[in-house]
Formats: C-alpha cells, structure tokens, sequence
C-alpha cells in the first residue's frame, strides 16, 4: 500500500484557521506539525522505494507519525472547545 502524503491542512480542512492559530501561537504544536512533515516524507520515501529502509525503520517511522497524529488530534479536539 502506498502511502500519501498529507498536510494538517488535508486532514483538518474545516479548521484551517485554527491550525495557523495553533501553528503560531504554540512552540510545542508547531515541533509537532513540522515532525509530522517530516515524518510524512520519511514514509513516502520509504513506500516508494526511493529510500531502502529496513522492515524495523519503516514500522518505527510509521508508528512515529501516527503517534504524533494521536497527539496533534488531542491538541486540535481540545482547542476545538477551547
């Protein structure tokens, strides 16, 4: 299965102006946002083939970004109601 690459903004799309709100008003959500980016990439390297990881790397890097996906959720419900 091939993975897609999604931005906060694909994911959360009603709630794009919480998101730059979020994204600027805290350290601790953008370190999350820009992780995910990352990670995102990582994953999509990893499936395309471009990048040669190992079963263990991509496992621990799929599992990175859905941990930081849990995480940005948590954040986003809980602004949501804020």
């Amino acid at each position: 299965m091939t993975h897609i690459p999604q931005s906060l903004h694909d994911i959360y799309p009603a709630d794009a102006d919480l998101l730059r709100n979020l994204k600027a008003e805290d350290a601790h959500f953008r370190h999350l946002a820009t992780r995910l980016d990352e990670l995102d990439a990582a994953v999509h390297a990893i499936d395309l083939g471009a990048d040669p990881a190992s079963d263990e790397r991509a496992e621990a890097t799929s599992r990175e970004r859905l941990a930081i996906l849990d995480e940005i959720a948590a954040i986003v419900s809980a602004a949501r109601v804020a």
